[in-house]
């Protein structure tokens, strides 16, 4: 049928159009007349434009590029749930476009646009999106973006109602404590956010307070950070009181905030009770060995503390602080303290701390002739190869077969750790046979090298 065939090239008129030059009246003229109309007929050749194709095309010339952008972020794969965007300078016009976009997108679920310089009219334009529009996003990330005081107000009333959002960082802004009340007035009713990152603003003692008057009621945070703040022993009292009757905090950081001996002793006044509270870090506050030594027995006291890591590794402590440790680790074995050094050690006592852990197990395993992974897994009541970072370290203090302090441990798990959470056994396996491989080789090039030393001097003997 005619209908079937092919449509034939017209390579006349093709041909004579090709030869005007580009820069002819004639063809700025025919460019800017409108095309008449013509009815499409489909080729049935398969490497021929498609309806599609055609359609695509007439789109190009009738929309701008703005809308080409939103139309092809309608369009985009639905398998995209992570969008990176930071340091890019999209300020307000470009914040305004991408929420036009995630109004027809309901897959995106992380968005980093930190370093943007969004401003206030950035900061409203995200609030008034995530007060009014119910997207996937559980993972938002505006650190560096000029938020100042007025910027809080907007984006607390939107987080007040948002139960969708469960990680959100607002560091490297410029929130004081104007927006250390607006935050707090949020957290008091805010019921979905789990972590949080406030961590080098503005924040003082009066935005502290208002911060922690917040956390008091609330029940869904288990990890805040306040580093790079001011909040000083006053504000440090404020935070003992919330570790009272907070049980939901598991990680706090409040590193860098002027927190001197008397707010280390408020705070131990609250760990004395806590028993969510896992990570405490204090890393560059100005406390010496008095105020940690009020941190470690708060927790020795508290028999349901559930402390994990203590960090105060600006602190120069001393043997007797280490005496005391010792105290403290027999009766919460799974806790770490980190500190700087240990003043006025004995060479003997330094040997004894820095001895390889690696070494004193692998000596233990020759002598009862087993192997080490044998070791590791005796101390497994599952008998398997593989036991969380936390149930491990546990029973490495407990177990007396080959005594290891907990610096020793530490360095053990350094070794096993698979930054999973757990140890895996396998990983001394595969380490020995490396190291068995390396060996071998080892051996190897040295007969080679004997071989042709042998050869030289029969040669020279001939």
């Amino acid at each position: 049928m005619d209908n079937d065939k092919p449509l034939q090239p017209e390579t006349e008129d093709e041909t004579e159009t090709e030869l005007v030059p580009q820069s002819s009246d004639k063809t700025l003229y025919c460019e800017a007349e409108p095309p008449p109309t013509v009815e499409k007929v489909k080729p049935a050749r398969e490497n021929s434009e498609t309806d599609l194709e055609i359609e695509d095309n007439e789109k190009f010339f009738t929309t701008g590029q703005k809308e080409l952008y939103l139309e092809a972020c309608k369009l985009s794969n639905t398998a995209v749930t992570k969008l990176e965007l930071e340091d890019n300078c999209i300020m307000e016009e470009g914040v305004l476009s991408l929420v036009e976009m995630l109004q027809e997108n309901y897959y995106l679920q992380e968005m980093n646009i930190s370093n943007n310089h969004l401003g206030l009219e950035g900061a409203r334009i995200i609030s008034d999106f995530f007060e009014r529009n119910s997207s996937s996003i559980w993972n938002l990330e505006l650190s560096g973006n000029d938020f100042k005081e007025e910027s809080a107000a907007p984006l607390c009333q939107a987080l007040s109602t948002n139960y969708r959002i469960k990680k959100l960082d607002l560091s490297h802004n410029q929130f004081s404590d104007i927006g250390g009340e607006q935050l707090g007035q949020m957290l008091a009713i805010n019921v979905g956010l789990t972590s949080l990152d406030l961590s080098w603003n503005n924040f003082h003692t009066r935005g502290a307070v208002a911060l922690c008057n917040g956390l008091r009621g609330n029940v869904t945070l288990t990890k805040l950070d306040l580093s790079m703040n001011g909040l000083g022993n006053e504000g440090a009292v404020a935070l003992g009181e919330v570790l009272r009757l907070n049980s939901c905090l598991v990680y706090l950081d409040v590193g860098g905030n002027d927190i001197g001996n008397e707010g280390a002793s408020k705070i131990s006044k609250g760990l004395e009770s806590n028993e969510s509270l896992r990570v405490l870090k204090l890393f560059l506050n100005p406390i010496s060995m008095d105020g940690a030594i009020l941190l470690i027995l708060a927790i020795k006291r508290n028999p349901k503390s559930r402390m994990e890591e203590l960090d105060i590794s600006n602190v120069l402590v001393s043997e007797q602080f280490m005496k005391t440790l010792d105290g403290v680790y027999a009766v919460h074995p799974q806790l770490d303290v980190v500190f700087k050094a240990v003043q006025g050690l004995s060479a003997k006592k330094t040997i004894f701390l820095l001895t390889n852990p690696m070494k004193l197990i692998q000596n233990y395993a020759d002598q009862h002739k087993i192997t080490v992974m044998d070791f590791f897994k005796s101390l497994n009541p599952t008998g398997t190869m593989k036991m969380s970072v936390d149930e491990f370290q546990k029973v490495m203090i407990e177990q007396t077969k080959v005594p290891l302090n907990q610096y020793q441990v530490r360095e053990v798990i350094k070794k096993l750790d698979e930054k999973t959470g757990m140890v895996n056994f396998r990983v001394i396996v595969r380490r020995n046979h490396k190291a068995d491989k390396k060996g071998s080789l080892t051996q190897l090039q040295a007969l080679l090298c004997r071989t042709k030393l042998q050869l030289c001097v029969d040669r020279l003997s001939l």
